[in-house]
This record gives structure tokens, sequence and C-alpha cells, in this order.
């Protein structure tokens, strides 16, 4: 079978990686503090490689950029960021509104997407650290059923509001076993408070820091597969 191609697309607020054939499916990849939408560009091929589906998607990849804006636990220094991070001892405190805006823009995206032609059902959320809090929030609160959430070194940031189409929404939790920025144990916790909730997800540590390593991402790709042959 013809595999497509992709074209780098580059705007104000995000990168786009645009298949050569008509998209079928989306994943919408969310960054991590002071990083940006680049970040997680060069991983598509590993993930891609990695897909078991029956029938393979043709997977446009949306990468936004967060905002720049102070974060105060950075001494106020101005970097690309979800939401002002206030303090993160002995609990996250974080800016609110900050963080809803950052949930509206990613439904945003999805409304796009599916203007766009894709079924919600093929839309993939991704999210790193801060990155991750927001997708959380995201995809649960989405009015559409998605395809699934991909939680990398992440936690959830606040009591997520669970919309009924996302109740059985397939999540993916993945940490580093010596993350010393986001402890394994709020991946943890981000598990049981979804098990709360009659959602179950699938976990997975690696060897590493707060990263992402080659044999998570390929465990992202048969993640992902497993959603898209969901949705066949």
């Amino acid at each position: 079978m013809t595999r497509p191609t992709y074209q780098r697309q580059n705007f104000p607020d995000r990168i786009v990686l645009e298949p050569s054939m008509p998209a079928d499916s989306c994943i919408i990849w969310l960054h991590g503090l002071g990083a940006s939408g680049d970040d997680f560009v060069p991983l598509l091929p590993h993930l891609l490689q990695a897909l078991n589906t029956a029938q393979p998607p043709v997977l446009r990849a949306v990468y936004p950029h967060a905002a720049q804006q102070p974060v105060t636990i950075n001494g106020g220094m101005v970097m690309p960021s979800w939401y002002d991070l206030l303090a993160t001892s002995p609990r996250r405190q974080i800016d609110d509104q900050q963080l809803s805006d950052s949930v509206r823009r990613t439904h945003t995206l999805i409304d796009q997407q599916i203007a766009a032609g894709i079924d919600s059902r093929r839309i993939l959320l991704a999210g790193f650290s801060q990155g991750g809090a927001v997708a959380y929030e995201a995809a649960f609160s989405y009015p559409q059923p998605l395809a699934g959430l991909m939680a990398l070194s992440t936690y959830i940031a606040r009591p997520l509001q669970i919309n009924a189409a996302n109740q059985h929404l397939p999540v993916l939790i993945a940490h580093g076993d010596y993350d010393g920025v986001v402890s394994p144990e709020l991946g943890e916790e981000a598990s049981r408070l979804l098990a709360q909730s009659g959602i179950n997800t699938e976990n997975h540590r690696y060897p590493m820091a707060h990263e992402v390593c080659l044999q998570e991402i390929e465990g992202c790709g048969r993640f992902s597969g497993r959603c898209f042959n969901a949705a066949v």
C-alpha cells in the first residue's frame, strides 16, 4: 500500500505535518513548559513505524506552540507556557484561567480537524508534562468521542470534568522512573483518579528522567494503532 510523504507547514501558533494523501486521522501533540511544537516533530516516523493497524491511517500531525508568558516558579521569566505555575511543592498551584484558556484552544484545534473532514473518533491527543495536563482536561471535557489520550510524564492539575462522550476514552500513561521534575507518583495518582471514575488506563514506566525515549514512542505508536483499529 502506498504510504504518504509529509510536508512541514509552519504557522505562527503551530506546526503541521501534512500528508501527501487526504488525511483520515489526526494526532494533536502538546509540548512541555519552555519548549515548542518542534520538540516532537522528529518522532513522528518512529510512531508511524510502530503502528499495527488493519488499515494504515493517513495521519495529520499537529504540534501547537504554547503562548509566551511569565512563569512564576521560574522567577517570572517569559517562556512558552500553557499556564502559569505558581508553586510546585507540596502540590502544584496553577493559574486556573490560563489552563482553561489552553483547554479551549485545544478544543478549537479538534474542531478544526472535524471541520476538515476527520471523524472525532480518529483524533488522538497527546501531551508531555505541562502539555499533558492540558491534554487530560481537553480530552475528557470534549463533547464528542475521541480516539484516545497519551499522557507522558505528566499529571492531572485539577479535578476533571468528564463528558459522557469520553467516559470510555482509551488512555496511555507513561513516565520515567527517574523523573525529578514531575514525580512518577503523580502519574500513578492520575491513574488512580481515573480509575475512581471507571476509566481504565494503560501504564508504562521507563528507565529515564523527564524526557521521552524511543521505546516509549514505539509504545505510543502501538497504542495509537489500537485506537485507530477500534475506530474503523
